[in-house]
């Protein structure tokens, strides 16, 4: 009976050691992205973060964009001058959806796994899950701001270790959606297509690329541009949490956009605004 107990030991023994080396032998295949990835900061450009990092924000970014669409960028900061939020939802704490999302406002971090790759954002947008299992496109999307993506891993030198993960991300998306704060429009319609090339720069593996091009309708042609990160040398960096709510001073009523004040009161946003409608309110007299 001993001999038998110290058989069966042996194999149980065996078979986590198996499943353990199978484990560390997948492990090996991909590419250590860990830690914290900051956007890569091009210093003097004008005006907030924007899609191509290496331009300034608006019509800075040069996009392809239709004559129709480059009128609403137009009209957008037009109407911020004045005190508005032109095409820009996310000033209202709505999330930013892609591609907006992959401006790392805040840092990243990538978390690895044989079939799924995950993107934690610490922003607006919280992530991205982007599926390496082989699936097919589902046939019915559900419309979400950062779209489904689906992924592959390439060895592109041959040794063994995945290089490259390349991804592509459909609609239909939640919108409006901009590329940056000015409002730079993608189509209404929501229809985009983003085909990704992720992978460590071949020369300094602090840097994280993210060869991004658009297909959208609001577009002339295809746009790419390569979005890099930097990473946190830090290997137990501080992980910020943010909340667009918390400080928020915007108040959105319909289509009106307003201030909260010091004081807690409302405040216009632009001149000559009419106050918000207040007829389901018991109106007192001064």
């Amino acid at each position: 009976m001993l001999y038998r107990s110290l058989i069966g030991l042996v194999g149980v023994a065996t078979l986590v050691l198996s499943m353990g080396n199978v484990q560390a032998s997948e492990d090996m295949k991909y590419p250590d992205w860990r830690g914290q990835w900051g956007r890569f900061i091009v210093r003097g450009l004008p005006g907030q973060p924007s899609f191509d990092p290496t331009k300034g924000w608006g019509p800075f970014q040069q996009a392809p964009l239709t004559p129709e669409y480059r009128k609403i960028l137009e009209d957008s900061m037009s109407d911020q001058v004045n005190g508005g939020l032109g095409n820009y939802s996310t000033a209202r704490c709505l999330p930013g959806g892609m591609p907006r999302m992959m401006m790392a406002f805040e840092p990243q971090e990538y978390i690895i796994t044989p079939h799924t790759t995950y993107i934690l954002i610490g922003e607006n947008d919280h992530y991205r899950r982007i599926f390496t299992d082989g699936r097919d496109w589902p046939t019915d999307i559900e419309p979400t701001s950062q779209g489904y993506s689906i992924g592959k891993w390439i060895d592109e030198d041959g040794d063994g270790v995945f290089d490259v993960l390349e991804v592509e991300t459909r609609g239909p998306f939640k919108g409006p959606r901009a590329y940056d704060a000015s409002g730079l429009p993608l189509h209404f319609d929501n229809q985009s297509t983003f085909k990704e090339r992720f992978r460590l720069d071949k020369d300094d593996p602090k840097i994280l690329h993210d060869e991004i091009t658009v297909f959208d309708h609001a577009l002339t042609r295809p746009w790419t541009v390569d979005k890099k990160f930097v990473r946190n040398p830090d290997p137990r960096p501080t992980w910020r949490e943010f909340y667009c709510t918390e400080n928020s001073a915007e108040i959105s009523i319909g289509k009106e956009n307003y201030f909260l004040s010091a004081d807690g009161m409302l405040m216009p946003s632009r001149k000559d605004q009419p106050p918000p409608d207040l007829r389901y309110f018991k109106q007192t007299q001064k």
